[in-house]
């Protein structure tokens, strides 16, 4: 999906948010000219050893150290429910994007039934996937999860207002269920075929994450 909507081939691209840069190996593959950041150095150390031959930064992803029309992608996955400031951190993506350049962006979808990023109870952390409450009006949400976003298709949106860009597509998808396939190789193989099928159905609408597709116009 980032291949054919993202276009990286020979491309100028930023991994806005690049963790230990799994998404950085993978690009290496389709352009030598590649650039990521995280806001955590030791994750841009670790990332460094794995892509030795990208140029890095540490930097927060409201503030990009790019002049403007630097990039002709720029990734960003499941980066900004974490970030202090989503709008700007969208705003800094178009702005370093040259005119016609694309921006992919993953993000958690409010109405997929789990959240997987655990929540908080009576100032407790608990780790793993918590149903429904992504579904609890936003009040009850942020006590559940404050330190994650969700977005319906709206609030993704909003984020756009007043940006010199078009959606070129958005949609959401469904997880691959990678520890679900390693464990019980049958029952994730049916969880897959069932719910990419829904991708192609109004059900879609229930997926794990939103695919948004950007484009910078002049």
């Amino acid at each position: 999906m980032i291949c054919r909507w993202g276009r990286p081939d020979g491309a100028r691209v930023l991994v806005d948010g690049c963790g230990v840069g799994m998404y950085v190996r993978a690009l290496r593959a389709y352009t030598p000219h590649l650039h990521a950041l995280d806001i955590e150095a030791e994750r841009v150390t670790e990332a460094a050893t794995i892509v030795p031959d990208v140029c890095f930064a540490v930097a927060a992803a409201e503030a990009l150290p790019y002049t403007d029309g630097s990039f002709d992608l720029v990734l960003s996955h499941e980066v900004i429910e974490h970030v202090a400031d989503d709008r700007q951190v969208v705003r800094e993506m178009v702005r370093v994007l040259r005119p016609g350049g694309r921006a992919v962006i993953f993000c958690p979808n409010r109405l997929y039934p789990f959240e997987t990023h655990g929540h908080y109870w009576q100032g407790r952390y608990h780790f793993g996937n918590t149903p429904l409450i992504n579904w609890l009006p936003d009040r009850f949400r942020r006590y559940l999860a404050p330190h994650v976003r969700a977005y319906t298709g709206r609030g993704l949106r909003n984020l756009l207002r007043g940006l010199p860009v078009r959606v070129v597509t958005h949609t959401q998808v469904y997880p691959g269920y990678d520890n679900v396939v390693a464990r019980h190789p049958r029952l994730g193989r049916a969880l897959r075929a069932v719910t990419y099928a829904a991708e192609r159905t109004p059900l879609r609408a229930f997926g794990l994450s939103h695919f948004l597709v950007l484009e910078k116009i002049a």
